[in-house]
């Protein structure tokens, strides 16, 4: 029974894997060369970067938070700026899906935005983040500067020292490279696709799990 009950939940989770698009193959045509570019002036604010599994899920999550202005998602550590998501997806490239975050400083702190790293995920599995697994879905925070560094290895090393998670922390905090932006139809995935399968099954549900843990630090219209 425990087989079988193993072999329906892959049944049912596999065709919801963020590297499975339900986009059909016409329209990842048309938008495989459309990159985004910021809809504002977003000079004045301060970047973060983060990976953690499927960039829809994680954009989301940050979107929601107070002080945050804009979230892209896209590709980091990769060099081909021209990547595309089919093959950073599969595993074709040495991209991993991640998201860049302007923010404002004066309203959210670059520790709040780790706190919602880890309180928005699962850092303990390692290339793998629910039913995505691949090294393109691993767990990762780009610092710039020492200073981002020190905030984030901090706070891991608080979260081991209270064991706030069963099994050890596999997050890498490394330093920035490269991030391009993702395709256009990528951005506001969520907002734009609530019907999907992956976002209906599993971006959602964590979208919502984060909101109900953290209130204090989401925007007044997340509530």
């Amino acid at each position: 029974m425990q087989y079988l009950c193993t072999y329906l939940f892959c049944l049912l989770i596999i065709p919801f894997s963020c590297g499975k698009s339900t986009i059909s193959p016409a329209n990842e045509a048309n938008n495989i060369e459309e990159k985004i570019a910021p809809p504002q002036d977003l000079s004045k604010y301060t970047k973060a970067y983060f990976a953690s599994g499927c960039f829809w899920c994680v954009e989301a999550v940050y979107e929601s938070v107070e002080g945050v202005v804009e979230v892209i998602s896209g590709y980091a550590e990769g060099i081909e700026a021209n990547a595309t998501y089919p093959k950073v997806s599969s595993g074709q490239t040495a991209h991993v899906e991640a998201i860049e975050v302007y923010y404002d400083p004066a309203v959210v702190s670059y520790e709040t935005l780790i706190k919602v790293f880890f309180g928005s995920g699962d850092p303990t599995t390692l290339n793998r983040q629910g039913p995505d697994a691949g090294y393109q879905y691993r767990s990762a925070i780009y610092f710039q500067n020492e200073t981002e560094k020190n905030i984030a290895v901090a706070y891991k090393e608080q979260l081991e020292k209270d064991k706030v998670f069963k099994n050890p922390i596999v997050t890498d905090i490394t330093a920035y490279t490269t991030f391009f932006p993702a395709e256009e139809y990528h951005q506001d995935f969520e907002e734009k696709n609530p019907n999907q399968g992956y976002v209906r099954a599993v971006s959602v549900p964590r979208l919502k799990k984060f909101q109900r843990a953290f209130p204090e630090l989401l925007k007044k219209k997340a509530h």
